[in-house]
């Protein structure tokens, strides 16, 4: 376990704004994995940063964290209309996703944001906690859905089991409610094949823009490249929701192939401040991944599981 002198080494890095966005990025998950009040504190404090793009992966990670004691914070940041929409968004459905029932009425309220991307979100968590409420998750111990590879936090579980056509079918179809679509979404998430990839592709021309930067985002997830057209074709959009653009170069630098890399060079100096930072970290991520660093710390994984 960390000291809290070894926490708070970590905790200056991700809050000193002098230093490369790689490298708070970096400590920013170091707080996340090692967990605790001490790291919960110093991510909440960085949510006085200029970039909306950090402050939206702190949200992120005190979500995944699943620790009650960031609610206060997250509810903050939630209520603070100067905060940018994909940071709120982020900050409701990290609320969802620590699955205390406590904040319910603060997300209903929120589910009538002026912001359709927040509204949509508390939407998104007000079910989720009411799915929690009523034992959802012995359906998922019950083996009546895929499981999830990844790990994460959801702000929807999968649906139960059905094919990949059916599945499709509800993600586009919308006139079903967002969070059945959100169910099929991460149901083909984890089928993991090709044409549950191409099927989540097409989630990316629906109307939501938060559905579509949740389709970017379990996309790269996958790291499939039969994903990649489509991600290449969201951040090419000029028109596109920023928070879309930047879901899909991330997703990009997950997959990692050259011509990821390509386009991402290509739009790392794009106007939209979220998007070239995005692609900057995603670049960050492939030069990292193919490091000797790297390497050497995925062959030490290997030998020890």
């Amino acid at each position: 376990m960390a000291s809290v002198e070894q926490v708070a080494a970590v905790g200056q890095v991700l809050v000193d704004p002098s230093q490369q966005l790689k490298q708070r990025f970096r400590a920013l998950f170091t707080l996340k994995n090692l967990g605790g009040a001490d790291a919960i504190e110093w991510i909440s404090k960085a949510f006085c940063d200029e970039s909306a793009l950090l402050k939206h992966e702190l949200a992120y990670c005190l979500g995944q964290m699943q620790d009650p004691r960031a609610i206060s914070t997250l509810t903050a940041v939630l209520k603070d209309t100067d905060q940018e929409p994909m940071v709120r968004h982020e900050a409701g459905e990290a609320l969802g996703a620590i699955g205390d029932c406590t904040v319910l009425s603060l997300l209903k309220e929120y589910s009538q944001d002026p912001v359709i991307e927040v509204a949509e979100t508390c939407q998104l968590a007000v079910r989720r906690l009411e799915w929690l409420q009523s034992g959802g998750e012995k359906e998922l111990q019950n083996g009546n859905t895929d499981n999830n590879p990844y790990c994460s936090v959801d702000p929807a579980p999968p649906a139960e089991k059905k094919s990949v056509p059916e599945l499709r079918a509800t993600l586009l179809d919308e006139n079903l409610p967002l969070f059945d679509r959100y169910r099929a979404m991460f149901a083909l998430r984890n089928r993991g094949s090709e044409d549950a990839v191409l099927a989540l592709g097409d989630g990316l021309e629906c109307s939501s823009a938060l559905f579509r930067h949740e389709i970017g985002y379990v996309l790269g997830q996958m790291q499939h490249p039969a994903a990649i057209p489509a991600l290449k074709a969201a951040l090419e959009r000029s028109g596109e929701n920023p928070m879309v653009r930047h879901e899909a170069a991330e997703a990009l630098g997950s997959i990692g192939r050259d011509d990821c890399f390509d386009v991402l060079q290509q739009y790392r100096a794009d106007k939209e401040r979220v998007v070239k930072e995005s692609c900057e970290v995603a670049l960050d991520m492939l030069d990292y991944e193919n490091s000797d660093q790297f390497q050497y710390a995925d062959g030490i994984a290997r030998l020890q599981s």
